[in-house]
């Protein structure tokens, strides 16, 4: 396992082992070799930055929600390597198709947190009913739960805009809503209405 992929102060998960358990047990083993061959050069082009992509256990997860939905139609916002567009295209069946314009089944969202609310108003839109918005990093290095003078500074504005944006969310009944503290944080929204 690569250091930045076993670092547990990036992740809601703060413990290493179990951490490492998880990713060895059952994700390492499961990701696709192109997956692998991304997420690896990733980390050694952008040892830093690497911590922006999809962790393989959310692009687990994510893979599998595509599967069960039967999705075909999928936008995603925010592409930093393109790890999570490739999990997506990996996931489509042969007549899915990604970024066309229609009702689209699936949505993910991992781009500037402080769009996430316009994303939502456009999203919901876009979206058909029945379908899944997924929105990244809603916990914010769980800074979304630490008093303000609790968080650093990197952190502060976009766990502003977090903040706003699960409030919303929550109050919120056109969709049926999931929290997945898994990754960074992960809201599935399903479209109601």
């Amino acid at each position: 396992m690569s250091e930045s992929e076993a670092k547990p102060e990036r992740r809601i998960l703060k413990n290493p082992a179990l951490l490492k358990y998880i990713f060895e047990t059952s994700c390492f083993p499961r990701e696709h070799e192109q997956l692998k061959q991304l997420r690896e050069a990733t980390v050694e082009k952008y040892p830093f930055w690497s911590l922006m992509n999809v962790p393989v256990d959310e692009s687990l997860l994510l893979s599998m929600l595509l599967k069960v939905m039967n999705a075909k139609k999928t936008l995603e916002l925010g592409v930093f390597t393109g790890y999570s567009l490739l999990t997506t295209a990996l996931a489509l069946p042969a007549d899915g198709k990604g970024k066309e314009e229609g009702s689209f089944d699936f949505a993910f969202v991992d781009a500037d947190k402080d769009s996430y609310m316009e994303y939502h108003k456009l999203l919901m839109k876009l979206v058909k009913v029945g379908g899944i918005i997924a929105y990244d990093n809603t916990l914010w290095f769980g800074t979304v739960a630490e008093p303000e003078e609790n968080v650093e500074n990197f952190a502060k504005q976009s766990r502003k805009h977090l903040l706003e944006l699960n409030s919303f969310l929550a109050a919120d009944d056109r969709v049926e809503l999931a929290v997945v503290s898994i990754g960074d944080g992960l809201t599935l929204c399903r479209r109601l209405s």
